[in-house]
Order: structure tokens, then C-alpha cells, then sequence
């Protein structure tokens, strides 16, 4: 099993004037630590559950970009975007440039969205569901044909490319590891089968069973189950013990998976996350 951080609450004991120095320490610490993953959510408010909408919330580009430059080793992504905050064409380009800037390590988490309360607040776009999967699809086709040799023009039902140049290309071929999050029996995972190397799945009693799911879909379009990664999201907070969360890990490694994401609600301190992360990986080894 790896693990993996996801960083989903910026609001430290350091403050947001110095989130700077206090991320740059934690990435490095994760690193350092053995974990193998660090992702961020691609949100532009804090989400329900974790926080008040109010508390901080960085950009998600802009901040890998930062934890490229102080990281060696990790896979890097967002866990996951939402389709519709940017253009394909854009994206892509943003996932390729990361890629190349670190040597290599940073793929494509992407979904089809679903903060209606946060889009509507800031003025994006929010087609309805059947629209942002089509939007979902043509980006996955996009990012597959502007990681590909060819540059040859798109045509989709939303989106048009007249041609699908990317330069530099990026250094992970045949192209960035591709994610897409969400579990969604009908069409989620129906795309993971048909265009990702991952999926991740929160961890539910349900998460089993999705995965009989995603197996169906490989068998129906002629994709090797065994070739999609399955990954999974659990929450740790204040109270989570070393056990607890292995124990966890054990149940999602029984059920198939092979990575777990771990991120933290109520936890000020971004090293005691660290420090809990890696003794369950201890744990769990």
C-alpha cells in the first residue's frame, strides 16, 4: 500500500501570512517521511465538513507548482479538478508544465464537479450534471490527444481544438498519470474503465462493491482490470489513533486497493498528520 498526503486544510496554528514557509516544511517532512503522494483539492473555498467556507483555501495550480519546487521524489496532483474551472486545452497545458518542471511528477486528477454553492459564489459556470460528465469526457479525450504525437485538430460536442499542440511535451509518456475521482456507478467509472490509469473512491461500506462495478466496465469495454489503480480517500482527525488508521488500510488493501490518500479535519499542526501517516504506514508494512 502507498500513501499518500492530501492537503485539504490550510488553516494552521501558523497563520495565513506565513502558509508559505509552513507548506514548504510540510511537503518536505511528508517527503522525507516516505510518504510517496502529495495531492491538493482543487476547490477556491474550504468545503463543508472539513471547515467554514470562510477559512483558507489556496489555488491548486499555483500551489503545486509550489510543491514542485520544494519536493524531490512525490507524485503530485489534485485530488481532484473540477472540469468545469478551466478550459481542456489549459489544463493539459498546466498538468504538461508541471510535469516537465518536475522531471516527471505530476499527473491529472480530474472529476466532474459538484460545488453548485461555491461556483455560484464566484461566478463559475455550472452546467448540469449530464453536461459536465460530456465536458468531463472531452477533457480526457483532449488531454489523451494533446499527450499524444500527433496535433492533429478536435471535434467534440463542446469543445473545438483547431489543433492540439503541446510543447514541450511532457516527460511521462505515453502520457501523465491520469486520475479521475468519483464514484459514480453509471458514468464515473464507466470513464475510469474506458480512459484512466486510477480511480479514488472515499472509503464507505459501499467501496467494495464499486469496485465489482469498475471491473464490470473493464469487461464490457475490453480493459484489463488490473491495469487501473485503485485508490482510496480517508479523514483523520484529532482523535485517530495509529491502530485506527492502519487498521483501515488493512480493510481497503483486503477490498483491492493499492494506495491510500489520507487527509485531516481539526488538525492544526500539519506534522502531527505526517507523523500519523507514517507510523500507520510503519503498521501497515
Amino acid at each position: 500500500m502507498e500513501f499518500g498526503l492530501h492537503i485539504a486544510d490550510y488553516t494552521w496554528t501558523t497563520g495565513a501570512r506565513d502558509l508559505g514557509p509552513a507548506l514548504a516544511r510540510h511537503v518536505r517532512n511528508a517527503e522525507a517521511s516516505g510518504i510517496e503522494r502529495i495531492t491538493v483539492m482543487d476547490h477556491f473555498w474550504q468545503l463543508p465538513g472539513i471547515g467554514p467556507v470562510e477559512h483558507e483555501m489556496l489555488e491548486a495550480y499555483a500551489t503545486l507548482g509550489f510543491i514542485v519546487a520544494n519536493t524531490e521524489k512525490a507524485l503530485l496532483h489534485t485530488l481532484v479538478t473540477g472540469v468545469i474551472y478551466r478550459e481542456p486545452a489549459l489544463l493539459v497545458k498546466q498538468v504538461t508544465t508541471l510535469d516537465v518542471l518536475s522531471g516527471g511528477r505530476v499527473g491529472l486528477g480530474v472529476g466532474a464537479a459538484w460545488n453548485e454553492q461555491e461556483s455560484d459564489g464566484l461566478g463559475f459556470e455550472f452546467p448540469p450534471v449530464a453536461e459536465r460528465f460530456r465536458r468531463l469526457e472531452e477533457t480526457l479525450q483532449i488531454a489523451l490527444a494533446m499527450w499524444s504525437d500527433s496535433d492533429d485538430p478536435f471535434v467534440g460536442g463542446v469543445y473545438r481544438l483547431g489543433r492540439t499542440l503541446n510543447s514541450p511535451q511532457s516527460i511521462t509518456r505515453p502520457h501523465p498519470y491520469l486520475m479521475i475521482g468519483g464514484s459514480g456507478e453509471r458514468k464515473t467509472l464507466k470513464l475510469v474503465a474506458q480512459y484512466a490509469d486510477a480511480c479514488n473512491i472515499g472509503f464507505t461500506p459501499e467501496s467494495g462493491r464499486k469496485l465489482d462495478v469498475l471491473r464490470a466496465h473493464c469487461d464490457a469495454v475490453g480493459r484489463d482490470y488490473d491495469d487501473i489503480e485503485k485508490t482510496a480517500m480517508i479523514r483523520v482527525h484529532p482523535e485517530s489513533t495509529v491502530d485506527g488508521v492502519a487498521g483501515t488500510v488493512r480493510e481497503l488493501a483486503d477490498l483491492g486497493f493499492t494506495a491510500t490518500y489520507v487527509y485531516s479535519t481539526g488538525i492544526d499542526e500539519p506534522e502531527r498528520v505526517v507523523d500519523l501517516i507514517s507510523a500507520a504506514r510503519g503498521a501497515t508494512a
